[in-house]
């Protein structure tokens, strides 16, 4: 394997000082590119500050010690970070499009996700990616000249990062050649909003293994049927046989290695995959396909991980119970406001797409706010 100190990827690293710009031009900052710049609006946002009352898998009240999607998001910073230095992409835009990357996610995880998305069935739909975008493209309130945090094409780029055909149709119509036009043009986006994308998924496998033995509703037995798991915890004892009456310990271990060996295989995979296209620039990588990526092999393991997660964690019947309430509790809000918008701040009600402000002002809730909010309007409490 090549040492993995070598092979930088500047070249095809995001030069701040050749951004593809703001949508509103402003003048550079004195002492930040543009991407620290991004980072520190971001930071500064409402929309940041809620993600620490948001679910990330369990319900923000279910414990303190839980990942939440603020935690979430400083995790996937780190990874994202650390990959970048190694492989010499620009950290600064990892960091700022991985603490935005779930700006636009609902209260209570995916449960709210889905429920909103089906109370706007009629009304475009609801895409928590497309969401991510609208806040800091608009529902961000702070500043005088602009909407949003009015952040640069790159970062914004990142935060996109699915979306459905139609919307990037509306997007390319809104905005000719930005953000929506690589989901037209099948290319792909820059290697650090690649990078993000992988990050992304590398920090919820990691920690929903941690939330969901603290829980209790994962077992360390039904861990080791998981070769990736297992593989990795065979080799904690091996070096550590004391760990085995440490099993907290032994857990952080095994973790610890198993982001580890993925962090430097995404990093030696990107390598070998960047030298193959022989791409030399940065419009070049964006032609060639996903080049950021596991290997075949870590792709595979990571993915039976995946599923073991899916089926244990994400569908176990207590996880399940509190997925249906929230559910309930987010399309009973979605009715009471479009039945009597004024219920909403005064900006959400006059608003003139009435279901769409109503999905805005949802999707900005933190949990206990939303749970909050559903008492007051139906007189019943859930979760």
């Amino acid at each position: 394997m090549t040492a993995l100190g070598a092979g930088s990827l500047d070249a095809l690293a995001c030069d701040p000082a050749q951004t593809r710009g703001r949508r509103i031009a402003e003048p550079a900052a004195p002492t930040r590119n543009a991407f620290q710049r991004d980072r520190d609006r971001i930071v500064h946002s409402t929309a940041f500050r809620r993600l620490v009352y948001k679910t990330q898998v369990f319900l923000n009240h279910e414990g303190d010690l839980f990942r939440t999607r603020l935690t979430h998001s400083l995790e996937v910073a780190q990874l994202g970070r650390s990959i970048a230095r190694a492989l010499g992409l620009n950290e600064d835009l990892v960091e700022a499009v991985s603490l935005a990357h779930d700006l636009g996610h609902t209260p209570f995880g995916h449960a709210g996700q889905d429920a909103l998305n089906e109370c706007m069935a009629g009304h475009g739909g609801f895409e928590h990616n497309l969401q991510s975008l609208r806040v800091v493209d608009k529902l961000e309130e702070r500043y005088p000249a602009f909407d949003g945090l009015n952040l640069s094409f790159e970062t914004r780029e990142g935060v996109l990062k699915h979306c459905s055909r139609t919307n990037a149709e509306h997007l390319e119509r809104t905005e000719p050649g930005g953000v929506g036009r690589r989901f037209i043009d099948h290319t792909q986006p820059s290697l650090e909003a690649q990078l993000c994308n992988l990050a992304d998924a590398i920090a919820y496998n990691a920690h929903d293994i941690d939330d969901g033995v603290r829980s209790g509703l994962i077992s360390m037995e039904q861990l080791l049927a998981v070769e990736l798991f297992a593989h990795y915890h065979q080799q904690a004892l091996g070096e550590h046989p004391e760990l085995a009456q440490k099993p907290r310990r032994l857990l952080y271990e095994t973790i610890r290695r198993m982001l580890s060996d993925q962090v430097y295989d995404v990093i030696h995979t990107t390598r070998l995959a960047v030298a193959k296209a022989g791409v030399k620039t940065v419009d070049e990588a964006r032609k060639a396909g996903p080049l950021v990526a596991f290997s075949p092999d870590m792709k595979t393991s990571s993915g039976a991980l995946k599923k073991f997660l899916f089926a244990s964690l994400y569908r176990h019947p207590q996880v399940m119970h509190n997925t249906l309430q929230a559910q309930q509790a987010v399309r009973e809000l979605f009715m009471a406001y479009v039945d009597k918008p004024t219920e909403m701040p005064t900006g959400f009600a006059l608003s003139a797409d009435l279901h769409r402000s109503v999905s805005d002002y949802i999707a900005g809730m933190t949990d206990r706010f939303a749970m909050r909010e559903h008492e007051r309007l139906t007189g019943r409490k859930l979760l």
